[in-house]
């Protein structure tokens, strides 16, 4: 069908491993500087998880890779095209949520989806199938006559998502999709939006961070403007990673034994351990950390008697990132 000849024209430019090229990306208000030289490309299928605290340069970077606002400096291509000189090319290729959904009350669900498909240049033909493969996707099929003025929370923020998926867009863009929903809401919505994974390449800003864990495979934190961290989401957990170990081996012994270890950053012992035991919790930067501590425990005939990988999470690591950087 027609929207899904567009992700096959992509294929055959051979630019489907790069969707999203932000190239030296700058943008100032007056004297401030909202981002500097921001750049970053993702592959087709990737989910970014857009992270920094308010005023860091989220909704502007969104806003510059959507076409709504020019950037100061730098470049935006989407599947190839300049989203400032070919912007109804670039456009056609995104799906975008800002934090206020941009809906009409007055309008049924099926009427606005319907509008936004004539906005996306959807065949006429095509629109009515189009509208209920997103309703069912969405899960709006129960609402598509109701006002949107007459739903709920979660139900105007399902109409967003799906208004965002008019015209099958390869790039979706979601600004903060689970704010002011309930528990269970945001938990539906996460569902949905991971069930976007692969088949679109999505970018996904959210304050929650622990949400951001569950739902992106990518991950970068902005900090007045600038790019302080850009890796994948396992990659980064891996950085430094901790372990959580109990040792029979007094502490006058050991603790030294262990800061002389080539691949053991920090060591941080836990109190109200069993008598004759030793409790660390060790903060390790490489592979091998490990073996290079069962190797010196066999040499002090130290018996391990648990050891335990505590990975940081996602928050630990941005309040550090942050806090680095402040």
């Amino acid at each position: 069908m027609w929207y899904n000849k567009l992700s096959k024209s992509a294929e055959n430019t051979g630019v489907k491993s790069r969707m999203v090229i932000f190239e030296g990306i700058s943008k100032r208000y007056g004297s401030h500087q909202a981002l500097e030289e921001v750049s970053f490309t993702l592959k087709k299928g990737q989910v970014l998880g857009l992270l920094g605290q308010n005023g860091a340069g989220k909704s502007t970077a969104m806003n510059i890779m959507t076409g709504c606002l020019a950037a100061t400096k730098g470049r935006v291509l989407i599947d190839g095209h300049d989203v400032l000189l070919e912007p109804r090319a670039a456009r056609r290729m995104i799906g975008y949520l800002p934090e206020a959904a941009p809906l009409y009350d007055e309008m049924t669900v099926r009427g606005y989806l319907r509008f936004a498909c004539e906005l996306k240049e959807v065949e006429k033909k095509h629109i009515a199938g189009h509208v209920q493969q997103i309703a069912e996707k969405t899960g709006l099929q129960d609402v598509l006559n109701r006002k949107i003025g007459n739903l709920s929370k979660g139900y105007r923020q399902r109409v967003g998502i799906a208004q965002a998926l008019c015209g099958a867009p390869d790039v979706i863009i979601l600004d903060e999709p689970t704010a002011g929903l309930d528990p269970s809401q945001a938990s539906e919505l996460r569902a949905l939006i991971r069930s976007l994974q692969g088949e679109h390449t999505v970018i996904f800003s959210s304050h929650i961070l622990s949400e951001v864990q569950s739902v992106c495979d990518r991950v970068m934190i902005l900090h007045h403007g600038k790019v302080l961290c850009d890796s994948g989401l396992e990659e980064l957990k891996k950085r430094e990673n901790k372990l959580r170990a109990v040792i029979a081996c007094g502490e006058g012994t050991l603790l030294p034994a262990l800061h002389s270890l080539e691949k053991i950053k920090k060591v941080e012992v836990i109190r109200g351990g069993e008598p004759g035991t030793t409790q660390v919790l060790l903060t390790v930067s490489e592979e091998g950390a490990e073996r290079e501590l069962f190797t010196l425990l066999c040499a002090m005939q130290a018996p391990l008697l648990r050891l335990q990988a505590q990975e940081k999470s996602l928050e630990e690591i941005f309040l550090q990132t942050i806090g680095e950087n402040i």
